[in-house]
């Protein structure tokens, strides 16, 4: 724990004042309630963390040893020496973690272990030496920026990066070593010192804060808030949890002595008046070290750096902007977050609400857009999709740029996670119709856990980091949703055999026995894998129309274009949605799906004035807008 009475941060504190009762009373109240939300798991679950930790440990030990037998196999030195050390990094480390959580996991070893090894070696060590059956749902991606085994191992999900130290022949046996040298960065390329990065980033937030139970608690009402306001995933232009966590931790600095409850109630206003793009710095960049090529943040130098909208600047050399995703449409809807969290924490500190209502989920369904386009990527393996899935994913933000850029579009939010499902059909033509977002043949969730649940955040991501307000469409009609016909990129064909008609069996004189032989074969099943991810759009006032086939056009050119896309197990559509034609499992129990609006007939009159040239003149002027997503032919 830091000296309180050492000043932290770049600027002196704000205020030093000790709380009062009235603020430890509500810090009480804070904790009661963030133990109703569910949000802390139970000491069994948490001692089952730490044994899936040690046995990953030993399994280390062991890779470690089997590469160092493979390089050299008469250096007994070496191999009687070999060893590696685990560590973890994020909400497992900063100590914010909850049921279900993931657990964001190192692998560090001796320079002479190679990543094409790790890869070689480890997965199948990994099901030799665990616990039989443990280790499921096994995914190793090595063509990720950051390469990355991701399982799940006795119901934990594990996200497994790794990072040779080239600075090392071997790791010191020292339980207490760290990674907090700037020397174990020399020789690294870019990745591997963003793999290291993750666990030295997560040791700093919690060296630079005064209080570090304070900062946990508070830390846990702000994660808990991000994430039902569904503004908490930095692959979809939000902050992730280390930025949310460098900002609890500024506020910390800048009230060294306050409760929890003070703090959470100081980060909405602090953060709600934050002079962007000025950064926050948890302490002054590091620059002038020769130590690594990798950039240190920079915007004098760097033009992509001057670009950050809402620059949260990580503390470990060399210093990275954990939320150069944050757009424009993002960041509107994040200071409209913090300006609603500003009054009703008002209201809490008060004693007029309960802190309850600061967590009440979003209604970027039930109430946020008139308009929405959904990004269908889909697959014919749950492999293929896995992987293709998370590429689309990792550039939805980009399409939302180009959306932000359409003169008809006020804002464009996404959704903060996808929907995955499932479906079973017969035909080439139903293949379509799912490609299209009909979920006619959706399977069930009693059939299968993986039909529309929201995307968990271990899913896999192929993109370049670690895991490291609503608004309404204005105008007075209702938009009328121009239906194109859909320009979509197929999915490959498997040969089907023709439908059969059934065979009636013939009665036999000695028995009524049917043969094997005359039962029709079934027919066979196509299992497709797809993945919604929902933009949310508010037009600019009186649009007449909007045309997105450009924006679309280019979306789909780019991602079908990678090396990653197969066209004979991928696919991918992008469909215009209005809000009362979403699909039901994007609605939970309780909440109200918008309807279509009834219009009123009304029987014209002969010689009535409201049928005249001004009333139809005015008729048009208020017309709603035409949305095109898709090109016609």
């Amino acid at each position: 724990m830091s000296n309180p009475e050492h000043t932290l941060g770049v600027t002196p504190p704000i205020s030093t004042a000790l709380p009062t009762d009235a603020e430890k009373r509500q810090t009480e109240a804070l904790l009661k309630e963030l133990r109703a939300q569910g949000t802390f798991e139970s000491q069994a679950e948490t001692d089952k963390r730490w044994a899936v930790l040690a046995d990953l440990q030993r399994i280390t030990d062991e890779f470690v040893k089997r590469a160092a037998q493979e390089k050299e196999p008469h250096n007994s030195i070496l191999i009687r020496d070999a060893r590696g050390r685990i560590f973890t990094y994020g909400s497992f480390r900063l100590g914010v973690y909850g049921p279900g959580s993931d657990i964001d996991t190192l692998v560090v070893v001796p320079k002479y272990v190679t990543v094409k090894q790790y890869f070689d070696i480890f997965p199948d060590l990994l099901v030799e030496m665990a616990p039989p059956g443990a280790i499921t749902d096994l995914t190793p991606v090595p063509e990720a920026f950051v390469p990355i085994i991701k399982f799940e191992y006795s119901g934990i999900s594990i996200d497994l990066i790794f990072c040779s130290i080239q600075s090392l022949r071997q790791l010191p046996d020292d339980k207490d070593w760290n990674l907090n040298s700037n020397n174990l960065l020399r020789g690294l390329s870019e990745n591997e010192v963003r793999s290291l990065n993750g666990t030295r980033v997560t040791d700093e937030i919690l060296a630079l804060v005064p209080e570090e139970k304070t900062f946990k608690l508070a830390l846990r009402a702000i994660k808990l808030w991000a994430q039902r306001r569904a503004i908490y995933a930095n692959i979809m232009g939000y902050p992730g949890g280390v930025a949310w966590a460098m900002l609890v931790a500024r506020v910390c600095q800048l009230y060294p002595k306050a409760t929890s409850a003070v703090i959470v109630r100081k980060f909405f206003t602090i953060m709600l008046n934050w002079p962007w793009p000025l950064p926050v710095l948890l302490k002054n960049i590091e620059y002038n070290q020769s130590i690594t090529r990798v950039a240190v943040w920079n915007p004098k130098i760097y033009p992509s750096d001057r670009n950050h909208k809402m620059p949260i600047i990580t503390p470990s050399y060399p210093s990275m902007c954990a939320t150069h995703n944050v757009g424009r449409s993002s960041m509107a809807v994040i200071q409209q977050e913090l300006e609603r969290g500003v009054q009703i924490s008002e209201e809490i500190m008060l004693g007029k609400r309960p802190w309850k209502d600061l967590f009440e989920k979003h209604t970027f369904f039930t109430n946020g857009f008139k308009f929405y386009l959904t990004v269908i990527s889909s697959g014919r393996t749950k492999e293929a999709q896995n992987t293709w899935s998370g590429f689309v994913e990792s550039r939805v933000r980009v399409l939302v740029q180009k959306l932000e850029l359409h003169p008809s579009i006020a804002l464009a939010r996404p959704f903060n996670k996808g929907y995955d499902r499932v479906h079973r059909c017969k035909t080439d033509a139903q293949v379509e119709e799912i490609q299209t977002g009909n979920l006619a043949y959706m399977v069930k969730p009693t059939d299968t856990a993986a039909n529309g649940n929201s995307k968990s955040e271990s899913k896999v991501e192929v993109k370049a980091e670690i895991k490291t307000e609503d608004g309404v469409a204005p105008g007075p009609a209702v938009p009328v949703v121009k239906e194109e016909p859909t320009d979509v990129v197929h999915l490959g064909t498997v040969p089907l055999k023709p439908e059969e008609k059934p065979v009636k069996p013939e009665a036999n004189d000695d028995d009524e026995k049917v043969k094997l032989a005359d039962i029709p074969e079934k027919e066979p099943e196509i299992e497709i894998y797809t993945t919604n991810h929902y933009i949310g759009l508010q037009l600019v006032e009186k649009a007449k129309s909007l045309d997105l086939s450009r924006e679309v056009d280019d979306f789909k050119a780019m991602c079908t274009s990678n090396d990653i896309f197969k066209a004979e197990l991928m696919g991918l559509t992008i469909q215009h949605v209005r809000n009362f034609d979403l699909p039901d499992d994007v609605f939970e129990p309780g909440e109200t799906k918008p309807v279509r609006p009834v219009k009123k007939k009304k029987r014209m009159a002969e010689g009535d004035p409201a049928n005249g040239p001004m009333a139809k003149r005015q008729q048009m002027a208020t017309a709603p807008p035409t949305i095109k997503s898709e090109p016609q032919h």
